[in-house]
């Protein structure tokens, strides 16, 4: 079934670029020697494809963000997901229509509850492609399952990113979301370039200011060494309160070096205006962070 949602993905998107380019070329000449011309038979392929009717492209576009949708959740075998739900009554009836036919489509904004629907099915994407990123890394691969790999794998982010205007979800919330789901998975460098395309950098420090607590929660109090204990009796009181605050449980890596946290603790700061309530907390974390590097 995934195979089949993925050619039929395939095949709405080649329709769809199709369509766009059709607009900017001319039809092609038939040309036909003469000695074919006397010649009773089918119509050849071309002259069927120069026959057909043309798409109309917001139903296929419709289609396709369902087809998106199955796919994604087939892929990643998504719990709890029905894809219809996804979509009100109007955009419902248009699904599984002639696809040259013209069909009322969803206009406006959408039901509030929906989007919120929207928004964690797509945020469930996200984190599954980081998590199966994450344990193809420590899988040891079969070599026909690494040949699958190198084959050009589905950027399933972006196409979450991309899916999020046509389902009226705001992209930066998503764009932040991976952000740190890669920060959570250990993948630092990757999440620092993702960074580059958040819009609201205020937020997403916010977000990573919590992560970051969490590594150091569970760096200096799950492993409890007797050098951690002290060094977390010197810190200032009300960061030592906030650290004791943070769970580490939510982290997938635990065992991201403290040097690499020392970096996310300078990328929080650079990220986090000077008057924000935290920045205090923030640039407390630079010195405990590089007590802990000594350590």
């Amino acid at each position: 079934m995934t195979t089949f949602l993925g050619s039929c993905y395939d095949l709405l998107q080649t329709m769809m670029e199709a369509d766009v380019s059709s607009e900017e070329m001319s039809p092609p000449l038939l040309e036909v020697e003469d000695a074919w011309m006397s010649v009773d038979g089918p119509s050849s392929i071309v002259e069927l494809a120069l026959e057909q009717k043309h798409i109309h492209y917001p139903l296929v576009e419709h289609q396709f963000v369902l087809c998106a949708i199955m796919y994604a959740t087939m892929n990643f075998s998504l719990k709890s997901v029905k894809p219809l739900a996804l979509f009100d009554s109007k955009g419902k009836s248009a699904f599984f229509k002639d696809l040259t036919s013209i069909q009322l489509l969803p206009s406006g904004d959408m039901d509030p509850s929906i989007v919120s629907l929207r928004q964690q099915f797509l945020m469930k994407v996200i984190s599954a492609a980081v998590q199966a990123q994450f344990q193809s890394q420590i899988t040891v691969k079969t070599e026909e399952a690494k040949l699958e790999v190198e084959q050009e794998p589905m950027d399933w982010p972006k196409l979450a990113v991309e899916l999020a205007p046509q389902l009226q979800v705001n992209e930066d919330t998503l764009q932040r979301h991976y952000v740190c789901e890669l920060y959570n998975y250990g993948f630092d460098n990757i999440a620092e370039e993702a960074t580059l395309q958040v819009v609201d950098k205020e937020v997403l420090a916010s977000q990573l200011l919590v992560l970051t607590g969490q590594r150091l929660a569970h760096a200096l109090l799950h492993t409890q060494t007797k050098e951690g204990m002290e060094l977390l009796a010197r810190l200032p009181p009300t960061l030592c309160t906030w650290i004791k605050a943070m769970d580490p449980r939510d982290l997938q890596n635990t065992d991201v070096p403290i040097p690499t946290t020392a970096k996310l603790v300078d990328k929080v700061v650079e990220l986090m205006p000077e008057n924000h309530g935290q920045y205090s907390l923030a640039l407390n974390l630079i010195e405990a962070v590089d007590a802990m590097s000594a350590l």
